[in-house]
């Protein structure tokens, strides 16, 4: 197993901010809420705007009256081509500008950019809202992961694919299983460590934010032969044999924190020996309690 800590996630999580920068008037929606992609969740002091659209809009009609007049000029022959072209342009601009200035009002309210869980809500009546200024935080508690910060030096054994094994306090004896499906080209320097995403098995459904204790799996042997690691050293372990002390030339496996796994070069039924003397020989006589 690696160790590492991890929290609990949306894999896709998304911001909202807005685009302009106003007072904020209402806040509509607030943490732990379910929204729908498009739903208002803020909306922002436009009273400036709204008086430039109303000035636009009584432009524009003026603009459609005037057309209406050259128009009938121009078919009865009492004015030119160009007064008719003249005042054609004139509702062109208009309608242009009164269509900017309600795609900019829209703007003024803040939607839901997808259908999902209002995490974070980081606004109030009377703030600013800005482009730089986060609002809410939206995730779908459906489509999770469990973000793992590992020790660089255990990242070169975990591979995708790996099976997680997961605990917290929150849950006491409780066991959650994911999949390790990503780690992150790029470690952090500071910490020396990089993050690995983990796939939660569907039927953990952890809540969002819940930090956890994990374990990942990096090799598994059925039918391991195993010593405690206090009696290794350097590749050899102490063998009572007919009751003297003799050296076994080993070859290591899997090694954890309380079991050492041994490949080759001992047998089943050795007795060994842990925490030998310094001063032992080989040949030695010995009496070994437990053998």
């Amino acid at each position: 197993m690696v160790y590492a800590t991890g929290f609990v996630e949306p894999r896709r999580p998304v911001d909202v901010s807005s685009r302009v920068t106003a007072p904020v008037l209402h806040v509509l929606a607030d943490e732990g809420e379910h929204v729908s992609r498009g739903q208002p969740l803020a909306v922002l002091d436009a009273e400036d705007l709204r008086q430039t659209m109303a000035q636009l809009t009584a432009t524009r009609i003026n603009a459609e009256q005037d057309e209406r007049r050259a128009l009938a000029l121009f078919a009865g022959g009492w004015s030119t081509r160009a007064d008719r072209d003249k005042a054609v342009a004139s509702v062109n601009s208009a309608l242009a500008l009164e269509s900017a200035a309600r795609a900019r009002l829209n703007q003024y309210t803040i939607r839901s950019g997808i259908s999902g869980v209002i995490l974070r809500r980081d606004v109030e009546p009377g703030d600013l809202a800005t482009s730089a200024k986060t609002l809410f935080e939206i995730g779908d508690p459906k489509d999770l992961r469990v973000t793992a910060t590992v020790d660089e030096r255990d990242i070169p054994l975990v591979r995708p694919g790996a099976a997680a094994l997961m605990s917290t306090e929150a849950y006491p004896g409780r066991v959650l299983h994911g999949t390790v499906y990503e780690i992150t080209p790029g470690g952090d320097p500071d910490q020396r460590a990089f993050r690995v995403r983990i796939a939660p098995a569907a039927d953990a459904s952890p809540p969002i934010g819940l930090t956890l204790e994990v374990n990942i799996m990096v090799s598994e042997r059925q039918h391991a032969l195993l010593v405690p690691p206090a009696a290794v050293h350097g590749g050899e372990v102490w063998v009572v044999d007919n009751g003297r002390a003799r050296k076994a030339r080993i070859q290591l496996g899997i090694r954890g924190s309380d079991r050492t796994e041994i490949r080759s070069g001992l047998s089943d039924n050795a007795c060994v020996l842990i925490d030998a003397p310094e001063k032992l020989k080989d040949g030695d006589r010995v009496t070994a309690k437990g053998c």
